[in-house]
């Protein structure tokens, strides 16, 4: 899969010398990578959002914004 660009993404940003540039959710120190391995692990987006000072809106964006990338991935038939 190819490497997405997350400044397309209106809930995340990346700012030098915060969490080592990594993108996190706007605001937070959260990096987005936290979702998808806790999806991953069986939580739900509520058990997430109870856990971490992220909103279930925001988790769905950039779960939005990775399943919108995978549409636009070329077809191998």
């Amino acid at each position: 899969m190819a490497n997405l660009d997350w400044s397309q993404c209106d809930a995340v940003e990346s700012v030098p010398g915060k969490v080592s540039g990594a993108w996190v959710f706007k605001g937070t120190r959260m990096p987005v990578q936290t979702v998808f391995v806790n999806l991953a692990a069986g939580m739900s987006v509520k058990e997430i959002t109870e856990t971490w000072d992220v909103k279930a809106e925001e988790v769905e964006a950039v779960v939005n914004f990775v399943a919108g990338s995978l549409e636009k991935e070329p077809s191998y038939a």
